[in-house]
């Protein structure tokens, strides 16, 4: 395997000095459209992913190889988009900790509805950040938006934002103490108040399943839309905390099910079309769209990471292989080159436009996937201590 086995082109193509461009036509920004907090977020997430990867292939080490030197100098270069990405997400926060999620290309913040599934995104990647990014002036700042984005908890009113908000906060309780660069009161404050915020999200998780699910529909709603895989994915990050029979075989269940109606008949993956979603009478199959491929590897990890289920990396390989065209057409979705991916495949070909959405779904299932291919048992690896800078013990709130 070369050293580092995906390209970041695209994604510096769609970022500027501001963040990350939300559409493309073609491969080329769509500036009129504007940038949306969701996808800054899950880019500062996919940062973190990929730096954490460089560690499975050790090219942080001083070789003298040139393809090494040449994947360290690819982390160096996610540290500056990481800083591009952090940048915006302290301009969208507001002071009671919200995060607005559009605004247009010449900065004006546009009228919406509050995002909770943009807060949830929000938690997560600053969750993420906090722990690894390995620079301290990043992770301080990333703290600071992660804990100030909780005091805002009690706004987001729909379950995608809970899952995203209940994997970051266990995430925090889980890895915390092992991360000696993280500011005290950062540390009070998970050990203070995020043991409350899992019970309370995963309660608000069961009782969804537990009202919608019956014998053959084993599900948290009557239809299955947008962004299933976060709902087992959430349990799945939960479970290690909570350590209840129930939280498990929610996340268990819902996970095979999802699995499932995920699963083509001849075996690869297939994700529910969102021209009419799933029902228990009929799944739609097109347009399928690449986040849902990444969202299913997502859960398939956090459950493998809870169990050692091998199914689990089996599962998470075939959502890499879509990408690669073990697909419903049998077309790549990527383009190895540049790093780009197609926004959906659709019943009569690709759509051709590589938008933000898309591209860090691709790039984060490949760095899902390969702490598998290299040889390691898990894909929860700490990172080495990080490299100095700003005083992690000073106060990482109200950023």
């Amino acid at each position: 395997m070369r050293p580092f086995p995906v390209e970041f082109t695209h994604l510096r193509r769609m970022t500027d000095d501001t963040g990350l461009l939300e559409h493309a036509l073609g491969k080329i920004p769509r500036r009129r459209e504007g940038y949306t907090t969701d996808d800054n977020a899950r880019a500062l997430w996919m940062c973190v992913e990929w730096m954490r990867a460089a560690e499975h292939l050790n090219v942080s080490a001083t070789a003298p190889d040139a393809a090494v030197r040449e994947a360290r100098a690819r982390v160096e270069g996610l540290g500056e988009l990481a800083d591009v990405y952090l940048s915006y997400l302290v301009w969208v926060q507001g002071q009671d900790g919200w995060f607005h999620n559009n605004v247009a290309y010449g900065g004006r913040f546009e009228p919406e509805e509050p995002s909770a599934d943009c807060q949830g995104r929000a938690l997560w990647a600053t969750a993420c950040a906090a722990l690894w990014l390995p620079r301290e002036d990043q992770s301080w700042v990333a703290q600071g938006l992660c804990k100030t984005g909780f005091r805002a908890l009690d706004r987001i009113a729909h379950p995608r934002g809970w899952a995203h908000a209940l994997s970051a906060a266990a995430l925090l309780l889980r890895e915390a103490d092992a991360h000696d660069h993280l500011g005290a009161d950062f540390l009070a404050w998970v050990h203070d108040e995020i043991p409350r915020v899992i019970r309370d999200l995963a309660l608000r998780l069961v009782g969804l399943y537990e009202r919608a699910s019956r014998p053959g529909w084993h599900w948290f709603e009557p239809v299955m839309t947008y962004s299933n895989g976060v709902f087992p994915w959430a349990l799945w990050e939960a479970w290690p905390v909570l350590e209840e029979a129930r939280v498990k075989r929610i996340a268990s269940d819902s996970l095979a099910f999802l699995a499932d109606r995920m699963t083509a008949p001849h075996g690869h993956v297939r994700p529910i079309g969102n021209r009419g979603w799933c029902t228990p009478e009929r799944a739609a199959q097109w347009d399928q769209q690449p986040i849902e491929v990444m969202k299913l590897a997502l859960a398939c990890r956090a459950a493998h990471a809870a169990t050692g289920d091998a199914a689990y990396r089996e599962i998470i390989r075939r959502c890499r292989e879509w990408y690669h065209g073990a697909n419903d057409l049998g077309v790549s979705m990527v383009d190895p080159e540049d790093g780009a991916c197609f926004d959906g495949l659709c019943e009569h070909g690709v759509n051709a436009n590589c938008g933000a959405e898309s591209t860090l779904s691709y790039l984060i299932c490949e760095a899902i996937h390969l702490p598998f291919v290299a040889g390691l048992d898990t894909a929860r690896v700490i990172p080495s201590a990080p490299v100095p800078g700003a005083d992690r013990r000073a106060s990482a709130s109200g950023v």
